[in-house]
């Protein structure tokens, strides 16, 4: 499962980069993606729960 968040992220990531310089209009979505896995990633560190 560790694994799977992190592969989610950096396809978020690259998506993102994608996104920005490709279709800037849709970056921004992927940008409140991007958010929204890091917050994941930093509740469960803070929590250290399993997510």
């Amino acid at each position: 499962m560790r694994d799977l968040i992190w592969l989610i992220i950096v396809l978020l990531i690259i998506g993102w980069l994608v996104g920005y310089f490709a279709f800037p209009d849709l970056g921004s979505i992927i940008h409140i993606l991007i958010v929204v896995a890091v917050i994941l990633v930093l509740y469960k560190l803070l929590t250290g729960r399993n997510l």
